[in-house]
C-alpha cells in the first residue's frame, strides 16, 4: 500500500502539496464531506481545495443538522451563510441586490463534497441545508476532470466549484481582484495527470491493480497537457 501524504491525502508518489498555493479570497469555504468521500481520496478534490483556501474547513459526516461546528458557523453573526446549490431563487454574484444582502458580512459558502449520488443522500438527510439562502453560478461551466465521469456535463468538481465562484465574485467586485486562484486549477490539473498516468501504468502492467474495479479499465488514456 502506498505511503500517504496526510496533508493532501494523496499517495506520497503523487503528492500535490508542492503544486498548491494558499490564497485568501475573503470567503470562508466549508466543505461538507460525505463519509464515503473521505475514503475516496483517489479522485476527491476536497482536500486540495482546503489546503488552497485560507480558513477553509472540511466537516465529515452524514447528518449535519446537529453538527456542533457547523451550527457554530451558521450562527456566527460575522458570516452570511449560503448553500452552493442551484435553484430559481438562488443568488449569483451578479444578481441585483446580492452585494447589499451581504451587508458587510463575510460570505460563508457550504459545498457538498461527495459523488452526486451521495450528494443527493446528504440533501435528503439534511433538508435544513436547502432552507439556507442558495448561491449558484451565472456562467455555464464544464469540468476538465477527464478521469472521472459525471452524470451530467455541467456537474463539476469541488475544487472547480470554488475556483469558478471566486472568479465570478471577482468579476463583480465582491472579491479582491488581485487574488490569483489559478494555482488551485494547476494542482487539480496535476492530479488528473497523476491519475491518468497511474491508470495507464496499471494497464501496461507496470503497477498492480489496487482496486477490484481497476480491471475494467483497459484502454490507454491520453494525458492532456492543459495548454
Amino acid at each position: 500500500m502506498s505511503e500517504m501524504c496526510y496533508r493532501c491525502f494523496k499517495p506520497k508518489s503523487a503528492c500535490l502539496c508542492s503544486y498548491t498555493k494558499e490564497i485568501d479570497p475573503g470567503i470562508k469555504f466549508v466543505l461538507l464531506m460525505h463519509q464515503k468521500e473521505a475514503k475516496r481520496q483517489r479522485t476527491g478534490t476536497g482536500h486540495i481545495a482546503k489546503i488552497s483556501l485560507k480558513d477553509s474547513e472540511i466537516l465529515v459526516g452524514f447528518e449535519f443538522e446537529h453538527n456542533k461546528r457547523l451550527q457554530e458557523l451558521l450562527n456566527d453573526p460575522q458570516y452570511f451563510p449560503v448553500m452552493m446549490y442551484p435553484g430559481e431563487d438562488a443568488w449569483t454574484a451578479k444578481k441585483e441586490g446580492f452585494g447589499e444582502a451581504l451587508a458587510g458580512k463575510k460570505l460563508l459558502v457550504l459545498i457538498l463534497d461527495s459523488t452526486w449520488f451521495c450528494a443527493r443522500k446528504l440533501i435528503e438527510h439534511n433538508p435544513f441545508l436547502l432552507e439556507l439562502p442558495r448561491l449558484s453560478f451565472y456562467g455555464d461551466y464544464r469540468s476538465i476532470f477527464t478521469f472521472k465521469h459525471e452524470p451530467r456535463p455541467e456537474y463539476i468538481s469541488t475544487i472547480e466549484s470554488c475556483y469558478y465562484l471566486i472568479k465570478e465574485m471577482q468579476e463583480n467586485g465582491l472579491c479582491d481582484k488581485n487574488i490569483n486562484p489559478e494555482p488551485m486549477m494547476d494542482a487539480f490539473k496535476q492530479m488528473i495527470k497523476f491519475q491518468l498516468q497511474a491508470e495507464n501504468e496499471r494497464i501496461l502492467g507496470i503497477r498492480p491493480n489496487s482496486h477490484n474495479y481497476d480491471a475494467k479499465y483497459n484502454k490507454i488514456r491520453e494525458i492532456p497537457d492543459f495548454k
